[in-house]
């Protein structure tokens, strides 16, 4: 395969990386502590910690890991918004060679119980606000350990003291929760203080993370990430930003998810490589108080989703912070909306660049130069040690200009599904490419742009909504019929789920579906539109047309 696009790479990025630069995130780790010590590493909430002290924090929680007698590669689940806890646990459970599995906060009990059960999590560090949902699926699952953090835990006193009062007091944002085996962080990481760490042989092989996705099913699949997929990945991000960037003098703005492989790959391991400030938002919705935290900070980066950008767009005091050190904005997640990147670009000075990737590929795969001056409609140039490939139905390579499925080679490539191997070679071809489900085009410079979604899954805010989980779910409910679901376009979300139902109960209201709904799926999963139907349209064996029903809804 030609590698075209290699003509089109920035000056100063290689065209390979040096995968075996670490064996290990956590070598990577003990190099930055080494270089950085002194510095700044995480901010969250007015409390900044170093390098230093993150690695002592870090090897305190290792330590309390390794005296519950948990072994090398054990499940370690972390379920937290933004906050300097969650650096503390992915970089301690990583020292001690365990293996992370991010929850998301806003999972239902049903959505945690799947996970925890699939993976075989021993032991969860979960924020209190959210303790009441593992209370009610914890006896269904293998965890032996339960670790409960509080919001203000590590901000030190007086200040733990006011935000915990008023997260549980004044805005009574801890629902009741009793677990009668749980530890307080802070207990756990005193255990650890007085307890010996042995240092963990940990190899590339070794899974680092067990990343939840739906992949190209509705069936929640753990993508497993080898501390070789992720430090290629980190690499490979690491290489395409060098030129632009300045070791140890960036700040970086983390508002999307650390449980999200964006922000845990792009901002929380790779600017740890370099020795920048990161500044976590715990709660980016609160756009008000996000453009206020702004104000605080001289950021020379910020990554998000094109929903986040335009928040803070429409929000009246954005446009007067000051942006003189903003260098480098990147967008992924979800497609750059050109109108979003452009009016980014007349408010702040800087080009909204967009990048592609998946969970699968640790994630990112495709990068637009960042010295690009304004958006271009692509997802950018297959990064270093990276090939893309746009290929037919039968997996045959199609010229330029000639749309079919995306489909990625490179070393952060996943090594599969966790315990589903017929899934796993549903997606990696016997080449090693991985089929994303996208159709796309390349043309003569290299430039990737995506035109089709292959497969139909819908894309809320940057996060998957797979049809299927939300089919079963609405069909569980005693008044329904038939149902499917798709994606239609909406001007906040990017797309939002809209259902089609068929009543087996003539009584039933769209109010009674998505109060089903909220019950058994997380926020953003969760039908913003319902609409009744005598029938639903299928091919000839019963399946339901989902498209016919998504370009009908689209059209109205």
């Amino acid at each position: 395969m030609e590698k075209t696009w290699l003509n089109s790479y920035p000056a100063g990025v290689p065209a390979e990386i040096d995968i075996n630069e670490f064996k290990s995130i956590g070598q990577m780790f003990d190099k930055s502590v080494r270089a950085f010590r002194e510095r700044t590493a995480y901010i969250n909430m007015g409390k900044s910690v170093t390098y230093g002290e993150l690695d002592g924090l870090s090897r305190d929680f290792a330590a309390y890991l390794q005296s519950l007698g948990l072994k090398k590669g054990a499940r370690i689940a972390i379920m937290m918004p933004n906050l300097l806890q969650y650096p503390v646990c992915i970089y301690g459970a990583l020292r001690g060679g365990y293996t992370v599995v991010n929850c998301n906060p806003l999972y239902t009990p049903r959505e945690l119980e799947h996970q925890l059960k699939d993976s075989g999590a021993e032991l969860i560090v979960i924020v209190e606000n959210f303790a009441s949902v593992l209370q009610e699926c914890i006896a269904r699952t293998p965890i032996k350990h339960v670790v409960v953090t509080s919001l203000g835990d590590l901000l030190g006193f007086p200040k733990s003291m006011i935000v915990n009062f008023v997260v549980k007091h004044v805005k009574k944002m801890v629902p009741a929760w009793s677990l009668p085996q749980a530890v307080p962080f802070n207990d756990a990481l005193g255990r650890g203080t007085r307890s010996d760490f042995t240092e963990v042989e940990v190899t590339h092989d070794d899974i680092a993370f067990l990343q939840y996705t739906g992949g190209t099913t509705g069936v929640s699949k753990g993508a497993m990430l080898t501390h070789r997929n992720i430090i290629a990945n980190l690499q490979q991000a690491h290489a395409w930003l060098h030129p632009f960037l300045n070791e140890g003098g960036e700040i970086i703005v983390t508002a999307l998810p650390l449980y999200h492989i964006f922000a845990l790959t792009a901002n929380c391991l790779t600017f740890f490589k370099i020795g920048a400030a990161n500044v976590l938002i715990t709660n980016p919705r609160d756009i008000p108080g996000f453009v206020k935290e702004l104000a605080k900070h001289k950021f020379t980066t910020i990554t998000g989703v094109n929903t986040l950008f335009n928040a803070l767009l429409n929000d009246p005091d954005f446009a007067k912070l000051d942006f003189s050190t903003l260098r480098v904005t990147l967008g992924g997640g979800m497609a750059v909306q050109k109108a979003v990147a452009d009016k980014w670009k007349q408010v702040t000075g800087v080009p909204l660049i967009e990048a592609y990737g998946l969970t699968e590929t640790s994630p990112a795969a495709t990068i637009n130069p960042l010295d690009l001056k304004e958006y271009n409609g692509a997802i950018g140039l297959p990064i270093s040690s990276t090939e893309v490939a746009i290929r037919d139905e039968e997996g045959k390579n199609l010229p330029f200009g000639e749309a079919g499925e995306i489909c990625i080679h490179g070393p952060q490539v996943m090594k599969g599904y966790y315990n589903r191997p017929d899934e796993t070679a549903k997606v990696i071809m016997a080449d090693g490419f991985l089929r994303t489900g996208d159709i796309g085009v390349m043309d003569g410079k290299g430039f990737v742009r995506i035109v089709d979604r292959k497969k139909d899954m819908i894309l809320v805010s940057g996060f998957n909504v797979y049809p299927n989980e939300v089919e079963a779910v609405v069909a569980m409910h005693p008044g329904v019929l038939e149902v499917a679901a798709v994606g239609v376009p909406d001007e906040k979300s990017g797309e939002a789920v809209k259902i089609f139902v068929v009543k087996k109960d003539p009584n039933l209201t769209a109010e009674a579906v998505i109060a089903h709904c909220k019950e058994n799926l997380t926020g953003y999963k969760v039908p913003k539109l319902v609409e009744f139907r005598a029938e639903l349209p299928k091919t000839n064996v019963g399946k339901i047309l989902r498209r016919a029903l998504r370009d009908e809804a689209v059209k109205k």
